[in-house]
């Protein structure tokens, strides 16, 4: 029998939101009775997958303390930094003489309050026995153009295009590493970029539609539709 792999979940949460124009940033933003991050971190914790959450906040934040998550057992708040590789590269500081070299960190972001378990499982059975890890992502269905300023210069075959989601699953110390040998270079966009730029080929792990991301004012009410969906 194939040993239960260890996983701790990262989530970088220092980020404002500017796009959401909004008084706050967007993951203290009311959703079906609770703050988006509030949701993010009970799908999370209720998967049973994970030993604790590790989530990176921005030092100057008055919102995170004032929520009753901020204190769970489960839950361990670091210092966010200035992107959000700086965030996730902190967050698993602090899981230092926690996690093993070789435990997988799931990392998710704040913003993606749908996420399901069947989801999170998915992503670990898939990938639990993989050399590098990967990331849950969606193939495209829409015709994809590139762009050179407002003119259109080519047609991308979208066969060969996903859209990368959270979580993403690498071993501990790999990422640790990754990010570390990566720091301050912009094209680190998401965790998996990190491990690319040094040569590893991260999996692609086919997630759900309704795994979205509140980035505009109506993503609020789409999550919530998809909420009651999931119900």
């Amino acid at each position: 029998m194939n040993q239960i792999p260890k996983c701790w979940a990262v989530v970088p949460a220092a980020g404002v939101g500017k796009r959401m124009q909004a008084d706050r940033p967007k993951q203290y933003l009311p959703l079906a009775g609770k703050t988006v991050i509030e949701h993010t971190l009970n799908r999370l914790l209720q998967s049973g997958a994970f030993q604790a959450v590790a989530v990176a906040i921005s030092i100057e934040d008055p919102y995170w303390p004032e929520l009753a998550m901020s204190k769970h057992p489960h839950v361990i708040t670091a210092p966010g930094g200035k992107e959000r590789a700086d965030s996730v590269l902190s967050a698993l500081k602090s899981l230092q003489g926690r996690a093993a070299e070789d435990d997988w960190v799931l990392v998710h972001d704040a913003a993606r309050p749908c996420l399901t378990a069947s989801d999170i499982h998915l992503q670990i059975d898939t990938l639990k026995d993989d050399a590098v890890g990967g990331i849950l992502a969606l193939s495209s269905h829409d015709t994809l153009k590139h762009v050179d300023g407002d003119t259109i210069t080519a047609t991308i075959d979208r066969k060969h295009v996903w859209r990368a989601l959270t979580p993403q699953m690498f071993k501990y110390g790999m990422l640790r590493d990754a990010l570390q040998q990566t720091e301050g270079n912009p094209a680190i966009t998401d965790e998996a970029s990190a491990l690319e730029l040094l040569g590893f080929q991260p999996k692609i792990v086919e997630g759900r539609p309704d795994n979205i991301k509140i980035t505009r004012p109506e993503d609020l009410a789409l999550a919530q539709f998809y909420m009651e969906q999931q119900a």
